[in-house]
């Protein structure tokens, strides 16, 4: 048995390995530590670090033995929720936090879990609730300042969002993610306060290169406003080369990708079943293309409810695409059911959004390599892909930050072999299901959008309505790049935006127009 006063050694030890990132000792050691004494610090340390690891069922598993001895835990009951979030068990996650929070009402980590729930299901006004109230407990803490930012944005509310970017920023003006978002809330003129304060960091900070890259994508903004492109691209494309040097992104993961999806045996999911459950759009293209801005028009439809960009359909499809790894000579009745599982568990995630609307958008745009999976899982659907100048494309990516989430986009090269990847899976998907596919151009939609709005509302056989043509009005959630320009009525500035950084794009205006 151990004592107090050994315990709290080796548990110092252990949290210590914990923050270092040595997960498997971490479980190793306390997993030996369990034997000599059940303590619920040990149980917190083993569960915190298989949730580390990505093995969300194990640190449930564990939770749930842990709350036989003590069922009123907040730590443990926390846990649980947590790792139900990461596993998009979404009313378990939210039954458990709050389960947690009847014991401990002040408890800040479960506060903020419930609130990025909330934020994650575009229950956003909620999500501002949970952490204002952690505010009330603690206003020096940046992580609630910043949620409410990103909430406050999200529901167009810039002005909000601004003054907790500065809070955070008066708290730690390292924290240069704040001065990035700030930046795109704000129209710079010639030797703006921000734009010297950025200097300054700059000059006199000692900032790591993630830091640094923060601050050169505020720089970019700043140039491209006082409209000195010049030093508008160097920054961006300072800050670009930062986050490609971190990630190590190559181009042939995605060909690879992109191969085994056109090489994929779609007959082999071609069973009949009835879509009788709710109807979906898809949204697809290319990222900063307009798909935003074609789900904010399609979600101010009285029966259209915008879900955003979910990661639900990717992950069902990984699954049948594992399972056909693992087993390549499935039995028809194996792969009915299979297709049926995937289908039932997103519409059983979707289902946690609001479910009173007829027809539900799902934006991720990405979701253009799954377009032969969606044919055959979900056969009512729509497809909506977004079509733009392929040179308003690019220079759109490579100035907005994506970090890890779109690694392609941190080198012009980069993004523009991935654009002729796009361009050349969606002939092959308009070959293979002629009629599926419903393409858009945003210089059309710009440019007459009564027009295009009737008839994309026709394809997705929607009636006539007209908020979509007052979309800017809609008050839903965006979480998008296109938070700001989305929100307002249409213009026709984004066509030709990248004509005034021409002189930057000759390389891969030669890779687009290449055969």
């Amino acid at each position: 048995m151990l004592s107090d006063i050994e315990l709290k050694k080796k548990v110092d030890i252990l949290t210590n390995k914990l923050k270092a990132g040595f997960f498997q000792e971490v479980i190793s050691e306390t997993k030996l530590l369990l034997k000599k004494r059940k303590h619920q610090v040990l149980f917190n340390l083993l569960s915190l670090s298989y949730q580390s690891l990505g093995e969300h069922q194990k640190s449930i598993d564990i939770m749930e033995l842990a709350l036989k001895a003590n069922s009123r835990n907040p730590h443990f009951l926390n846990n649980i929720g947590l790792s139900h979030f990461n596993l998009n068990n979404f009313k378990k996650a939210e039954d458990y936090f709050k389960r947690g929070l009847d014991e401990a009402p002040k408890y800040v980590s479960i506060l903020n879990n419930l609130g990025n729930l909330k934020s994650f299901l575009n229950s956003n006004k909620e999500a501002i609730l949970y952490f204002n109230k952690i505010l009330e407990i603690n206003d020096k803490l940046i992580e609630p300042y910043y949620n409410l930012a990103i909430n406050y944005e999200a529901l167009g509310e810039f002005d909000k969002s601004s003054e907790c970017l500065t809070k955070i920023l008066n708290l730690d003006p390292k924290f240069t993610h704040a001065d990035r978002m700030l930046s795109l809330m704000t129209k710079y003129t010639e030797n703006h306060k921000h734009y010297k304060d950025i200097k300054n960091k700059l000059e006199k900070l000692e900032l790591n290169e993630t830091q640094k890259s923060h601050l050169y994508f505020a720089l970019g903004k700043y140039f491209e406003d006082i409209k000195d492109y010049k030093k508008s691209f160097l920054n961006y494309s300072s800050g670009n080369k930062i986050i490609k040097k971190l990630t190590n992104y190559k181009i042939e993961y995605h060909k690879n990708e992109f191969t085994k999806v056109k090489n994929f045996k779609y007959e082999n999911l071609d069973i009949t079943n009835n879509d009788l459950s709710r109807k979906l759009i898809f949204i697809v293209g290319m990222p900063r293309s307009g798909t935003s801005l074609v789900e904010q028009i399609l979600s101010s439809h009285k029966e259209v409810f915008g879900g955003g960009e979910l990661p639900f359909l990717e992950i069902e499809i990984n699954k049948i695409l594992s399972k056909f790894q693992k087993n390549n000579d499935l039995k028809k009745d194996d792969i009915k059911d299979l297709i049926m599982n995937s289908k039932n568990e997103y519409f059983e995630k979707i289902s946690n959004y609001d479910s009173s609307y007829k027809v539900f958008t799902d934006k991720a745009p990405l979701n253009f390599r799954f377009i032969g999976f969606i044919r055959y899982l979900f056969p009512n659907a729509k497809i909506v892909n977004c079509i733009r100048d392929p040179l308003d494309i690019i220079w759109s990516n490579f100035k907005n930050y994506f970090s890890n989430s779109l690694p392609f986009t941190n080198d012009l090269e980069d993004i523009g072999n991935y654009y002729k990847l796009y361009e050349d899976l969606m002939i092959f998907w308009r070959g293979k299901f002629p009629n599926f596919i419903y393409d858009i151009e945003y210089s059309s939609l710009v440019e007459n959008p009564k027009l295009e709005i009737k008839k994309l509302l026709s394809f997705c056989e929607l009636s006539w309505d007209e908020n979509c043509l007052n979309h800017h009005k809609n008050e839903r959630a965006i979480k998008t790049a296109s938070s700001t320009q989305a929100r307002k009525p249409i213009y026709k500035t984004g066509i030709k935006s990248s004509d005034r950084y021409k002189d930057y794009l000759k390389d891969v205006k030669t890779i687009i127009e290449s055969k």
